[in-house]
């Protein structure tokens, strides 16, 4: 009699077999996504220590607009990879520009704006972060067009870097640098919703007020404390 079960030696069914193998590279696949994304954060935060409680709150803030939207697991993964990615570009930016204490000059801000093409650089080389790339690179589009580097506007500008783009301005109003101070939260969310239709898509700052309304209160104070 033949015998389905592959560890008493019979012959083994094929379809399992495919569902195991199939099971066994999609974890696979899993795996080397996720150290991927440790290793390159681990490298962003080789070259700015500041990057670490920051992509941990964009990460946090990101994922959780994401399930009020009630998108899928996959489109999660590439917002979650994205938040902790966004500035990877910046480890090709020089230290005296990255750095610098004061406003930064017109070439400097052109340069600057280099690192969502960095990023997207970088990430797109590695099969696992396609998606995950082409939301790095943009990042920093405006919902009106104004933004950069390809001036997409409103839907043609992919939903999850609308949603990085708005928390990673809001903690970045929150945030306390070398040359300014950060902002209360009720002011840091007052400019979010002013600029709610030009530099954000509105349904995503309302999202994302929902959140800020609840608990942020305790995070905000850690932010504006953060040098």
């Amino acid at each position: 009699m033949e015998n389905g079960n592959p560890c008493r030696g019979g012959r083994r069914n094929p379809s399992a077999v495919s569902v195991i193998e199939f099971e066994r590279l999609e974890q696979q696949i899993a795996d080397l996504e996720t150290s991927a994304v440790c290793a390159l954060s681990m490298l962003l935060d080789l070259k700015d220590l500041r990057t670490g409680l920051h992509t941990t709150r964009l990460t946090e803030w990101a994922l959780r607009v994401g399930e009020l939207l009630g998108l899928p697991e996959d489109q999660l993964r590439d917002i979650e990879n994205a938040s902790m990615l966004h500035d990877i570009g910046k480890i090709g930016l020089p230290d005296k520009v990255l750095f610098k204490p004061g406003k930064l000059t017109e070439d400097e801000t052109r340069l600057m704006r280099k690192h969502s093409e960095y990023g997207w650089g970088i990430l797109r080389k590695i099969p696992c972060l396609e998606n995950t790339s082409l939301l790095v690179l943009h990042h920093h589009e405006s919902f009106d067009g104004s933004g950069y580097p390809g001036g997409l506007k409103g839907d043609r500008i992919p939903l999850g870097a609308r949603i990085v783009a708005v928390v990673d301005a809001f903690d970045a109003m929150l945030s306390t640098r070398s040359y300014r101070q950060g902002l209360p939260m009720e002011e840091a969310m007052r400019r979010l919703r002013q600029s709610a239709g030009t530099q954000f898509d509105p349904k995503i700052v309302e999202l994302f007020e929902r959140i800020a309304d609840s608990d942020l209160h305790e995070v905000s104070q850690l932010a504006t404390s953060a040098a």
